[in-house]
């Protein structure tokens, strides 16, 4: 079998692990890491793969690393990120045509969350700049808990009413632009929570061979 994403949606068993980290985060208070973020996440590493350059394959592999990177939450969010790259390998390693892609797939999805794990190729890299760019409102799914209000993350997360992660391979800039509405939180305590999350997608663009940028209401900070 020739790995795609259409029949990577389609599995029974990565719906099951999808749909289970879904409920297992939101029981923790978490923001939206179910079907919502992994399909934007598998839309913005095929769109960004493409704009960079990378052959239609590497697209499609990219796109499958977005769509699997998070499903290992529910059996624990400390070590998600190789839970989800084993789930993977046990459900396609037997099927795939080529177990290059399943590794290379597994490798991507391991190394999305740690920056101190290195980087070795562009699905690697494209998977996480799609992965940590993912901040919106549409992820914060408490906004009338109690807790809302105390919950940094789901301000910030809430704050931020649009979202463009621009790529332009002429500059050789990847540009997050975000528009944040600060009556919910202030473009400081964006950074409070996600720099390490925008030191990672500069090392991801960097090795990429481009530049990234962070703009807050028309403001460049990175």
């Amino acid at each position: 079998m020739k790995l795609a994403l259409d029949i990577v949606k389609k599995n029974s068993k990565i719906k099951e692990f999808i749909h289970q980290t879904e409920i297992y985060l939101d029981s923790l208070g978490f923001t939206d890491h179910g079907f919502r973020h992994v399909n934007i996440a598998s839309d913005r590493a095929k769109s960004i793969s493409k704009k960079i350059g990378m052959n239609a394959h590497e697209q499609e592999l990219a796109g499958i690393a977005a769509y699997c990177h998070d499903m290992g939450n529910f059996l624990g969010r400390e070590q998600h990120h190789y839970w989800a790259a084993l789930l993977f390998s046990q459900v396609f390693l037997n099927e795939a045509d080529n177990p290059n892609d399943v590794s290379t797939i597994a490798q991507a999805i391991v190394s999305h969350d740690k920056d101190d794990l290195k980087i070795v190729n562009k699905v690697t890299a494209v998977l996480i700049l799609a992965d940590k760019s993912d901040v919106h409102r549409s992820r914060v799914k408490n906004v009338r808990g109690t807790n809302f209000k105390k919950d940094i993350h789901d301000r910030v997360n809430y704050a931020i009413i649009d979202n463009d992660l621009i790529v332009d391979p002429k500059s050789k800039f990847i540009i997050l632009r975000l528009k944040l509405d600060t009556k919910f939180s202030a473009p400081l305590e964006y950074f409070e929570i996600f720099t390490e999350r925008m030191t990672f997608c500069r090392l991801a663009a960097n090795y990429l061979g481009y530049k990234f940028s962070l703009e807050i209401n028309k403001f460049k900070l990175l």
